[in-house]
């Protein structure tokens, strides 16, 4: 079951997924952060080489919609899941093309290396909430975007538009605590007849 934290616990998780893997390469001194639109307008503080995932937009996802309710382990039936679509711009920042470029590169190659992000990343947004059951995941592919949403995206940065690789997080569910009322159970059916006009 994945909690409302759904949204932010998937963000870390594709922010953790590139941190981990920079542990042990050459980019172990980089930085790996989550970005709003106002921190595009100075995405590079300092030398220090940077990854930036930035949530640009949420939609309704339209691979799976009807999935009936959701039943619970106490066996209650609660409204449906919410299936969310999370599109991210992966942007890599350095003071020297070179730099960012090759970045970039080397994190395009850990996304697509875990195209599925396991439930022990997601569930590391925060220390003892498990946000997603232990059967949940997130597929993580590669989105081309038209240069139309591109023109969009960096709309919103004083910077030029940097090389960056976009992404879609697909069938992130949300689902509902409100347990659905039910009537009792049935446990003798009565028919009767009308009667017709005397």
């Amino acid at each position: 079951m994945a909690r409302y934290h759904a949204i932010a616990a998937t963000s870390n998780a594709v922010r953790l997924l590139l941190e981990n893997a920079a542990a042990t390469s050459e980019w172990s001194g980089g930085s790996f952060e989550l970005y709003q639109a106002g921190e595009l307008q100075k995405p590079l503080e300092g030398t220090k080489p940077k990854v930036s995932v930035y949530l640009y937009r949420v939609l309704l996802s339209t691979v799976r919609r009807d999935r009936g309710h959701r039943v619970g382990p106490d066996g209650l039936r609660y409204r449906p899941s919410i299936p969310l679509d999370l599109h991210y711009l992966v942007t890599a920042w350095s003071s020297d093309a070179k730099t960012a470029h090759q970045l970039l590169g080397w994190s395009i190659r850990v996304l697509e290396d875990t195209p599925v992000i396991p439930v022990g990343l997601l569930n590391a947004y925060q220390a003892g909430l498990e946000v997603f059951g232990p059967d949940e995941t997130v597929e993580l592919v590669w989105e081309p975007l038209s240069l139309t949403d591109l023109y969009d995206i960096w709309q919103v940065s004083s910077q030029n538009q940097a090389p960056s690789a976009s992404y879609i997080a697909r069938m992130v569910q949300i689902d509902s605590e409100v347990a659905l009322d039910e009537g009792g159970l049935v446990h003798v059916r009565q028919f009767d007849y009308a009667k017709g006009p005397a």
